[in-house]
């Protein structure tokens, strides 16, 4: 099994718990912003200190990034800032595994974004995983009565529909940033472009909360115990992304990252005891099948 692949498959498994995490952490009183800020105020030091083990370790001088890197590591911090934000609100919405479902239209996004952007395409057996994993995604975001009892344009849609697309920004501008620093070791510009990436996105939310939310951030230390907990599982979630991201093509990985929807409907059951609808599984078998593509064919 290719290394991606592994990677992958363990960002997902962090990333679901860390949704868990973060969901705790806003019903517990935390703001939108507060939850969002606690994912990367934490994670910037841990990712730092990967970044001085590994020079140390590998013998890796300090890179010196020029204008591109920062141009698409800014790109992706932004787009990452505004899709978590829409993805903690997506909480309040629908239920746990179906909120991060609504994120998961990024597959078709990103790969359009990834042939703009960095002129790479999408074979046809991977194009065929994609579009398999979105029927299913459209079957986890349809409203629970169906489009007879509910109009599918409605908030929540929009919120995981523009989340998924600034998902895929932020795809786009980690992979674009990482192959900017040249012929390092893939570990290394992945850990370093994850240490710029979140150390950026503490100064931007710092400034957003002393400024429109006072008050959030003392919340976001005096919570430390929990909070903590998801600066650390996302910088290991985040460390694993930006590694797939540089060794793959960032369209295969995001695809293959919807395991995580598996994981989230196991935490929904099992975690937050919330009843999981047949029109869900059915999702869920859609994805699977996308997913095994995806780790066979390609």
């Amino acid at each position: 099994m290719d290394l991606w692949i592994i990677v992958t498959l363990a960002a997902a498994a962090i990333q679901a718990v860390r949704f868990m995490l973060q969901k705790q952490v806003k019903v517990a009183g935390l703001s939108t912003g507060g939850a969002t800020f606690s994912r990367f105020v934490f994670a910037a030091p841990l990712a730092a200190a990967v970044v001085v083990l590994l020079m140390q370790a590998m013998h890796q001088d300090l890179p010196a990034p020029g204008p591109k890197f920062w141009i698409y590591a800014l790109a992706g911090g932004l787009g990452q800032i505004v899709a978590t934000f829409c993805t903690v609100a997506l909480f309040g919405l629908r239920n746990f595994a179906v909120g991060i479902a609504f994120t998961k239209t990024e597959t078709v996004q990103v790969a359009i974004f990834s042939l703009i952007v960095l002129g790479e395409a999408v074979t046809g057996t991977g194009l065929t995983a994609i579009l398999i994993g979105l029927v299913g995604v459209i079957l986890l975001s349809l409203p629970a009565g169906g489009l007879a009892h509910g109009s599918i344009l409605n908030r929540a849609t929009a919120l995981g529909i523009l989340g998924g697309a600034l998902f895929g920004v932020s795809a786009i501008g980690y992979r674009g940033a990482a192959l900017s620093l040249g012929e390092a070791h893939f570990f290394f510009r992945a850990a370093f472009t994850l240490a710029a990436v979140t150390t950026m996105q503490t100064l931007i939310m710092a400034v957003w909360l002393r400024l429109a939310e006072p008050g959030q951030i003392g919340k976001v230390f005096a919570s430390w115990r929990t909070t903590s907990l998801v600066g650390l599982t996302g910088m290991l979630g985040s460390l694993g992304w930006f590694t797939a991201f540089t060794l793959q093509n960032a369209a295969y990985v995001r695809a293959l990252g919807q395991v995580e929807l598996i994981f989230g409907l196991a935490i929904t059951a099992l975690v937050f005891r919330e009843r999981v609808a047949m029109r869900e599984l059915v999702g869920m078998g859609f994805l699977m099948v996308s997913i095994v593509i995806l780790i066979l064919f390609l």
